[in-house]
This record gives C-alpha cells, structure tokens and sequence, in this order.
C-alpha cells in the first residue's frame, strides 16, 4: 500500500526540483537504445516495405520488453530484501519521468526570449521542444507553437505516465516512456520511417487514448480552478479535440484553446515540408506573449488535479 506514495512524493520532487542534472536522464537510456536497434535491425532486415515494418515490430518488441523488465526485476529484488531502498528508488523514478517542471522552464525560456531577446533567440528556443520548423515562424507563430506543446505534453509528459504509474507502478511507467520516446523518434510518416516506425506510432496511439482524453476533461476542470474559462474550454474540447491527424494531440490542445480564448494549430512544416492542418479553438482574440506563463498555470492545475486523482485510483486498485 505504501507504494503509491511514491506517486505523490515523486511529484512533489519534480515541481521543487525539476529534472536532476547530475545523472543521465532514462528516456536518454531509451534513446540510446531505439537508436542502437534501428541501426543494427536495418542491417538484419532487407529494405523494403515488408522488412522494414517487421524491423520496426522487433525493435517495438525489445524496446518494451527492456523498459518493463528491467526495472520490474531491479525493484522485485529490492522490495524482497531492502524495502525501504526500493520504496525510495521508486519515488525516484517517478521523478525522474515526470516533467511538468521542467516543461514549464523550457517554455518559459521561450517566453523569455520573446520577451527580452530576438525573434530569432525565440525561435531557437522553441525549436528544443516541437518537431515543426521554426526558422520562418513569427513571434505569433512561436507562442503558439510554446502553447501548443505545453497542452500536448500535460498528457504525454505528466498526465499519461502518473496514471500509468499509478496502475502498475515504475515498470509500467517506464514502459509507457519507452512507447512514448519510440514514436518522438521514429513515428514519423515520412520515407525513411513510413514502415520502420509504423507499429511505435500505432503503439502510442493505443497507449495514450485513454490518458489523453483524461486530460482534456482534467484540464478543462483545472482551467476552472485556476481562474480561467472552464465553460468555453469545455465546449472547444467537445467540438475541436478531434482536429489532428492523431487522435490523441488535439484532446488538450483543444481544452487548453477554450481555456485562453485563443485559436492554435493550422497549417505547420515539418522537414521543410507544409502540412494542412485544421486550426483549434476560436480567434477571440490574438495569441499574445502573456499566453505562455497563462499555459503553464493551466498545466500546473491540471497536473495537482491529475496527482490527486490517480494517488487515490492507486490506493483503490490496491485495495481490490
């Protein structure tokens, strides 16, 4: 039972201390992995359609079998001999791969440079945390890309891994980050992952339906909380959290436009090519600078409500 304290302890970690620089990230570990894999399974594998997409299904294989087993073992081990190591160990990990903190001080650099350096200070910054191209955004274009990826990952980077964290402790955790960092990497629909990275984008499909519409409605509550319009957010989220090629993205893109009164997506190039995409929310009013720190309050909210409600889904699951 005292296991799903890690959950709320390892959250608190993350707001006070945001992500350790003195040790080597997981999803870093991960990286290294997936790449180490790719490299040597397109040397197995013949390349074509057939050997690609199988390729891609072995490494999906071993990717999660490493994410989950390995940690599962580590703290199977531990929690027989040396519990309260293990207890600590877990909470530790649970920090680890949280990330509301430090989301919100990577936006919030870009704010920054909007607000006290160039605009193309601004675009570097937010070139660290999107996949779109930055190099001819505007300064309106650039908050709404820092926006936009503050309310996708409310779900990717703290909702999804609490509540997985919350049902099957670290291990599941981490083998919702190895999904997760598969898709970031090689999830993409152009030549070179059309195949390979086919089965990890299907994959993170699958592992993030639930945990992104939990957070469209957890933010849209929390946008009540925390002062702004719980009732347009909840209406935007109804009509727009549909409007992107995943069908997980625009679930808090769309909350998080109702909340701000503001429109975001559109139209974007990635890898120098422009795709089509259909906007969220409504033009109430223009995307301003001020719109970043508002995002990051509603992640804040949505995050504390988010804890609140899994550390108690724990302790059921628990006692069943």
């Amino acid at each position: 039972m005292l296991r799903i304290l890690a959950l709320p302890l390892g959250f608190v970690l993350d707001l006070i201390l945001g992500d350790p620089s003195w040790i080597r990230h997981p999803v870093c570990w991960i990286g290294d992995l997936i790449s180490t894999l790719e490299k040597r399974l397109r040397k197995i594998f013949p390349d074509t359609p057939g050997g690609l997409l199988t390729a891609g299904i072995v490494m999906v294989f071993m990717v999660c079998a490493v994410c989950y087993f390995l940690p599962f073992a580590i703290l199977y081990i531990l929690y027989k001999f040396v519990p309260v190591a293990a207890f600590l160990l877990e909470t530790f990990w649970c920090y680890q791969l949280l990330a509301a903190r430090s989301l919100k001080q990577e936006s919030m650099k870009v704010y920054d440079r909007l607000v006290n350096g160039t605009l193309d200070e601004a675009r570097y910054a937010v070139s660290m945390i999107v996949g779109r191209d930055t190099e001819s955004l505007s300064d309106t274009g650039v908050t709404k890309a820092a926006v936009e990826t503050v309310a996708e990952n409310a779900s990717d980077g703290v909702i999804a891994p609490m509540l997985f964290m919350a049902i099957g402790g670290a291990p599941l955790m981490f083998l919702y980050k190895g999904i997760n960092t598969m898709d970031s990497m090689v999830g993409y629909k152009n030549d070179k992952y059309l195949y390979f990275g086919r089965c990890a984008a299907k994959l993170d499909d699958v592992a993030n339906f639930i945990p992104a519409r939990l957070s469209g409605w957890l933010m849209v509550a929390a946008s009540g909380l925390t002062g702004f319009n719980w009732k347009s957010a909840a209406r935007i989220y109804r009509r727009d959290r549909r409007n992107h090629a995943s069908p997980n993205s625009a679930q808090t893109e769309a909350a998080m436009a109702g909340a701000l009164g503001v429109q975001l997506a559109g139209n974007a190039f990635y890898f120098g090519k422009l795709y089509e995409k259909p906007t969220i929310g409504d033009p109430d009013r223009t995307v301003e600078y001020e719109d970043i720190p508002r995002a990051n309050r509603i992640l804040y909210g949505t995050a504390v409500l988010g804890m609140a409600v899994f550390t108690v889904l724990g302790f059921l699951i628990r006692l069943a």
